[in-house]
């Protein structure tokens, strides 16, 4: 199928008008890579620059080394901040086992 005046005409008007190669290509009754091809050709672009286009660089602070003083004594013992985990029984009974699959049947449904 070859392009006449009256769709490169209005190729170039919806081109303009923001519309995307899909959408003209729908209406005048091409492929959107046909649209898309012919744009390229013709030389049509959009006005406006995607917003990866220009990144900006943002430097990362260097980190300080820690100070002397704070390494010098050595630690005597580690304490932990973190509160211990309640475990969970390491063996369970029948009727546990068959309650959680009661439950876990339950809550698939």
């Amino acid at each position: 199928m070859s392009w006449d005046a009256k769709d490169v005409a209005l190729l170039k008007k919806l081109w303009a008008g923001g519309q995307s190669a899909g959408q003209i290509a729908s209406r005048l009754g091409y492929s959107r890579n046909a649209v898309s091809a012919k744009l390229k050709r013709m030389g049509q672009k959009r006005g406006h620059k995607p917003p990866t286009a220009n990144p900006r660089i943002v430097s990362v602070p260097k980190r300080r080394p820690a100070p002397l003083a704070a390494c010098a004594r050595p630690v005597d013992r580690v304490v932990s901040a973190r509160k211990p985990m309640a475990g969970q029984p390491k063996e369970f009974t029948k009727r546990q086992l068959y309650a959680m699959l009661a439950d876990a049947v339950r809550n698939t449904g």
